[in-house]
């Protein structure tokens, strides 16, 4: 008697030795391909069609000493606790779960920062994102405001944040019929300010060049000095950032 050979569909989760993997579907891919989930803290097999799911799995099992090696690389998930210092757009935050409401407060006689009501006495993660993302829409939409006036642009697009998973930021040029508009990761705002302020000065050159041409790269130099170092700074710390943060 033959064995049936298990059938998946897109989204499924197979699991082995402690490690889920994560079936999915991507038209535009050429090839099956693995990839890790820093945020997860998975392991994705990538197929071009539901059909290849079959083999996206058999692939990801025979990849196994590969996977653990990657995924024994990532950085333990921080528990924030009282007291705790986060570096949010260049300021450091005390986190002071206090029970009150949720509030960023400087202390006048250290100038430091002190976000209170961030939980109850313990720090709640989803009230420390929810006040980082505040002061990331704050301060990007300053920047692509400051940006836009730079590249002659007398009206600055609508701006979002979002938290995907493998981009930092999306650009929508202006056009007949479409609106533009940027989104930004709201985890730029956990890295150093240039970093963050690269990102945003990178999406707003879209609007005038939607490419990686020459021109583009012009027009980001005329917004940010260099632009070598912050890429190389996310392509150094970009999977710390996107695992920062999760709900504990």
């Amino acid at each position: 008697m033959s064995r049936l050979r298990p059938s998946y569909t897109d989204g499924d989760v197979i699991a082995w030795g402690g490690v889920r993997v994560r079936l999915k579907v991507n038209r535009r891919a050429r090839r099956i391909l693995l990839r890790i989930d820093p945020v997860a803290r998975e392991v994705v097999a990538v197929a071009p069609a539901a059909r290849h799911l079959k083999a996206a799995a058999d692939f990801a099992s025979s990849r196994r000493e590969w996977i653990l090696g990657e995924l024994g690389r990532l950085l333990p998930l921080r528990i924030l606790c009282e007291d705790d210092v986060l570096s949010v757009l260049g300021q450091s935050w005390r986190l002071i779960p206090d029970g009150r409401r949720l509030a960023l407060a400087q202390r006048a006689e250290a100038g430091a920062w002190e976000l209170h009501g961030c939980g109850a006495g313990v720090v709640d993660p989803l009230l420390v994102r929810r006040a980082i993302k505040s002061e990331a829409l704050t301060v990007f939409g300053r920047r692509v405001r400051s940006h836009c006036r730079t590249l002659g642009l007398s009206e600055p697009p609508p701006l979002r944040l979002m938290d995907a998973r493998t981009r930092w930021g999306s650009c929508t040029p202006g056009g007949p019929g479409r609106n533009p508009g940027i989104r930004l990761s709201w985890r730029l705002a956990l890295a150093p300010f240039d970093v963050a302020d690269y990102v945003v000065a990178h999406e707003c050159a879209h609007l005038l060049q939607a490419n990686h041409g020459p021109q583009f790269w012009r027009l980001v130099r005329t917004l940010v000095r260099d632009e070598r170092a912050p890429r190389s700074w996310l392509r150094r710390h970009g999977a710390e950032l996107r695992g920062m943060l999760q709900a504990q």
